[in-house]
């Protein structure tokens, strides 16, 4: 299914949103932009009050922005997701991904967090259950991962491969079975 190199499968909210390309960004803008103009251009073309153009009030201006502004976040949001998946192009996530895992690797750090998580594997485990494939239907129900867990679908053992360019990073990755809170 995936045209590129998998990052991801359940991303977590912090990294997606870092992740952001400028390109998201200006989605983002543009959605919110276009929230008001589009008011402001249905009222020039077929005003509410009759015959005469009249500026829409401020109240509705506001309430166009703050849809457009939510509406370019999640926009901005799955672009940035399908890079994560697969399904566009990503070369730029997955050297910063490779680069910010095999720095915590290094450490004897878990990847994903799950060693330092507040709850328990099985609710780490019904977490990952509930936000995979969450963000097919983002319009419909916002839903986020907020929880660090094991489950994302990607074998680490690709990250002990080194890559052209890596050399130059002279990191000693710690062996897998001595990092902790990996499923097994």
């Amino acid at each position: 299914m995936s045209k590129y190199e998998v990052i991801d499968q359940d991303p977590l909210f912090g990294k997606v949103v870092s992740y952001f390309r400028p390109s998201d960004y200006l989605t983002w803008l543009g959605a919110t932009i276009a929230g008001p103009l589009s008011l402001i251009a249905l009222e020039k073309y077929e005003p509410a009050t009759g015959r005469q153009f009249k500026m829409p009030k401020p109240m509705f201006l506001r309430a166009g922005a703050l849809i457009g502004f939510t509406t370019g976040f999640i926009l901005a949001y799955n672009q940035s997701t399908k890079r994560f998946w697969g399904v566009s192009e990503n070369l730029r996530e997955v050297k910063m991904d490779r680069l910010e895992v095999k720095t915590l690797l290094s450490k004897g750090k878990n990847p994903f967090g799950s060693d330092e998580s507040t709850l328990t594997p099985y609710l780490q485990d019904v977490s990952a259950r509930y936000s995979k494939n969450s963000q097919l239907l983002l319009g419909f129900l916002p839903w986020f991962n907020f929880v660090n867990h094991p489950y994302h679908g990607i074998d680490l053992n690709k990250y002990y491969e080194v890559r052209e360019g890596e050399e130059n990073w002279n990191l000693k990755l710690v062996p897998l079975d001595q990092i902790k809170g990996l499923p097994n």
